[in-house]
């Protein structure tokens, strides 16, 4: 059996629940056909690099399926089908990465943070105790303030 990974874009109109339906019927497509869904994850709404099909949001989901191609080519030419699916993406895999992903890894590091624009990781100072700039004219006026 071969691994994939496979990542689309619902349409922003849809709900949380839609979306998840949306998925639901995808991986129904999938067990139908001798593959099997070995993780999922629903990611959320994001908003999108470029507007597409005038959305500029999406509902995105990732699956690692692990069954033959036929499964997935049946997967995508449904999406292709589906006026809700924006984009989609799968790939080949070797194998199934372990744990989450990097993007629910990183929805949970954004709750230890705290406040918006709160870096604990840096130690520098304030900038006004900048130490590097002199507050004097500069070398090449003091001549021209001196002559005149």
């Amino acid at each position: 059996m071969s691994y994939y990974e496979c990542v689309f874009i619902a349409r922003q109109e849809l709900s949380n629940t839609q979306a998840e339906q949306l998925a639901d019927q995808m991986a129904e497509i999938l067990s139908n056909n001798g593959a099997e869904v070995k993780n999922r994850e629903y990611w959320g709404l994001k908003n999108l690099a470029y507007r597409i099909k005038k959305n500029r949001k999406g509902h995105y989901t990732m699956f690692h399926i692990e069954g033959p191609s036929e499964a997935v080519k049946e997967m995508e030419r449904n999406m292709g089908l589906s006026e809700d699916v924006l984009r989609h993406l799968t790939t080949r895999l070797e194998e199934l990465p372990e744990g989450p992903s990097i993007m629910m890894q990183a929805k949970s590091d954004r709750g230890d943070r705290g406040r918006r624009g709160d870096r604990p990781d840096r130690d520098r100072p304030p900038r006004s105790d900048r130490g590097d700039r002199d507050d004097g004219p500069r070398p090449e006026r003091a001549a021209e303030t001196t002559d005149a």
